[in-house]
């Protein structure tokens, strides 16, 4: 029988965290009690078992169950539920970490495009990444487009929506996808510099599919989706069955579960294809810490199996002032994600190139 482990973070007593991890156990595999099981294989093969109990601090422990691989029907949707199903309801217990088989992580793949081919869309094998994001909602699709070409002129690689921008009267999908894609088409045939407009997808399945084939048809070089609101299981489908681009995961939504971020931004989404997981930043205007946001971006970059590589693009109060701090502190295998600090420039592209500069100066020059 393959197993692999799930770790949980619970807050018990130290006389009943065995009893507790038991009942995780139970509850994350056939959730009814051992007395009503009368079959020896399912007790040996379909229970799960309590694997390891380190209490971490008074009233607190780390506790790894030991699940049955076929227990996730190597389903995006059934290994999420072997996860953290029932158990996601219990508040005092949090999904820390997993440990996945080789058979796990050929089975949903990872990245399809993933550090080394995003290098080599963007012609840039050994810096930092640079990308924004167009802002405010509100704005028309001109307006979007105006915005994406100053960036592309200062030349950023990535320009994404917002994570807000959806399917909204004031710029409708198709309309705004069509004007910032022609803006940086326009600057590349100026300049030669090619930027990758990053539309978000957003909505029911039916909407997905049919946006996934817009951005083929209009060549747009990736897309942004947040797994947590469109779904997991829709979002790994995506990217294993019709998405041609590389794909950036937003977090939004991702803080709603009792799920550890450096689990679920670093390896969940780098697992079911993310080929850059977008993250708060230490020191902005969310809560991670800096030693969680190592542990995330490493989780993204380091090897795990067959899975390639993704870029950890740390957000979210950034400014051009950290640029030399985050390449110091992430290495050059990120993704340097500034939004608002841009936009409140009085001559965006002139900004935007004094960020790239200072990029690929401190990232030794690198094209």
């Amino acid at each position: 029988m393959e197993t692999f482990g799930v770790t949980y973070r619970v807050e018990s007593s130290t006389t009943e965290i065995e009893a507790r991890a038991q009942g995780i156990a139970v509850e994350q595999s056939v959730e009814v009690p051992l007395q009503a099981i009368h079959r020896a294989d399912i007790l040996s093969d379909v229970v799960s078992k309590v694997a390891d109990i380190t209490e971490v601090e008074p009233g607190k422990f780390l506790v790894t169950i030991a699940h049955n691989v076929e227990n996730t029907g190597h389903d995006a949707a059934q290994f999420l539920n072997v996860l953290f199903g029932n158990t996601s309801l219990q508040s005092d217990v949090q999904l820390m970490d997993v440990t996945l088989t080789d058979s796990l992580l050929d089975t949903f793949g990872g990245p399809r495009v993933g550090m080394t081919g995003l290098r080599k869309q963007l012609a840039a094998p050994v810096r930092p990444l640079t990308a924004t994001a167009l802002k405010p909602m509100g704005l028309s699709p001109a307006e979007l487009g105006d915005l994406c070409r100053a960036f592309a002129l200062g030349g950023l690689d990535v320009i994404k929506d917002d994570h807000g921008l959806a399917d909204q009267r004031y710029a409708p999908f198709d309309a705004r996808v069509r004007a910032c894609q022609a803006a940086v088409d326009e600057v590349y045939a100026e300049t030669g510099h090619r930027a990758i407009y990053t539309p978000n997808l957003s909505g029911t399945p039916s909407d997905l599919y049919r946006r996934v084939d817009q951005v083929h048809e209009l060549g747009v070089g990736a897309v942004m989706i947040s797994p947590m609101l469109v779904g997991i299981p829709v979002f790994y489908e995506l990217v294993r069955d019709r998405l041609r681009v590389p794909v950036l995961a937003h977090p939004a939504f991702a803080g709603a579960l009792r799920i550890n971020p450096e689990l679920l931004l670093g390896k969940l989404y780098r697992l079911l294809g993310a080929d850059v997981s977008i993250f708060p930043n230490y020191g902005g205007r969310f809560s991670y810490s800096k030693t969680g946001c190592l542990r995330l971006a490493n989780n993204l970059r380091q090897p795990w199996g067959s899975l390639k590589g993704a870029f950890p693009a740390p957000a979210g109060g950034m400014t051009t002032e950290r640029v030399d701090e985050m390449i110091d502190f992430y290495g050059r295998d990120v993704m340097l994600l500034i939004g608002g600090g841009l936009l409140t420039a009085p001559n965006i592209t002139a900004y935007s190139r004094a960020f790239v500069d200072k990029v690929h100066a401190a990232g030794e020059g690198g094209a």
